[in-house]
């Protein structure tokens, strides 16, 4: 089953840039953007653990351009210790707590931001690594980082970052979710897949199973934002999910915004991102996860 969807994820991301709907306007602009840091070096100058050439650690700018620092945490995925970036709200919690699963980009400034963002939401942030500490810089490297990545290892390492949160003693018991933005988004919905225990999932933009007989294993309510000019993943693609889910009883929200394509709720995409499309978006992602995690 993985990988099937895993190649479905190269060929669809590759289609994508190939084609120039996620390609030369905003691999030009984007990426760049995404690529850097708030203090203006390059994604790749960063070491692995996310820190700066000072040895500190990074924290992320929040949307009304106040920073909220992240601590680089490690735990093990199997025999490996892996890394991410966790960001906890103030007070004593215990909070619910989210996989903040990133784009094909890798672990980035705009990622780190989302997570952020949430933690000052109220929720308990472990924003992932799924590259070990690569960034693409353009989406010519992005691909390559996400072709080469094993879905074994990226299932074990969801697994790990659900088992990490499930274990803090300041996450609350059962309310753990997942969310993510195009490749993310596709992983997203794998955690929901994999993990009976995951209380809520947001896919925004990310690839989609049909599947009944998969799709029967997922226990936690559905909600997803796509774009009605996403050649990749498209409307159809979308409905056909979202008949599956309600064919067998699953609880999905799915919302279609029809002037959006791939990737238009990252601002760093100048010629994808649509700023009312992406508040609508982010309002019922908050919406959807107060319902579903703070209960």
């Amino acid at each position: 089953m993985w990988g099937a969807r895993k190649l479905m994820v190269g060929m669809v991301a590759g289609w994508l840039c190939v084609a120039g709907f996620a390609g030369p306007a905003w691999a030009a602009e984007g990426a760049t953007a995404q690529g850097k840091a708030a203090e203006g070096t390059t994604a790749g100058s960063k070491t692995p653990d996310g820190k700066t050439a000072d040895g500190t650690t990074q924290g992320s700018a929040t949307a009304d351009g106040k920073w909220m620092d992240g601590k680089t945490v490690s735990y093990k995925s199997g025999d490996e210790t892996v890394s991410g970036m966790l960001y906890v709200p103030a007070g004593n919690g215990p909070f619910p707590a989210l996989i903040v699963i990133h784009e094909w980009w890798g672990l980035n400034d705009w990622v780190k931001e989302q997570a952020a963002k949430l933690a000052e939401q109220g929720y308990v942030a472990l924003a992932i690594d799924l590259y070990r500490g690569k960034v693409g810089d353009t989406p010519e490297v992005a691909h390559e980082l996400m072709r080469g990545l094993p879905e074994d290892r990226a299932k074990r390492d969801l697994m790990a970052a659900f088992d990490f949160l499930a274990t803090n003693p300041r996450v609350k018991k059962g309310r753990i979710g997942a969310i993510g933005w195009c490749m993310g988004g596709g992983y997203a919905l794998d955690a929901a897949i994999a993990e009976p225990g995951l209380a809520a999932a947001v896919i925004n933009y990310g690839r989609l199973a049909t599947d009944p007989e998969i799709l029967r294993k997922i226990r936690a309510p559905i909600l997803g934002s796509f774009g009605g000019q996403d050649k990749g993943i498209t409307p159809e693609d979308v409905k056909k999910f979202q008949a599956a889910m309600e064919s067998i009883g699953k609880k999905v929200e799915i919302k279609i915004y029809p002037d959006a394509g791939h990737a238009f709720e990252n601002s760093s995409n100048k010629q994808a991102y649509r700023a009312d499309d992406a508040a609508d978006a982010w309002q019922r992602t908050l919406t959807f996860l107060a319902a579903t995690l703070k209960k």
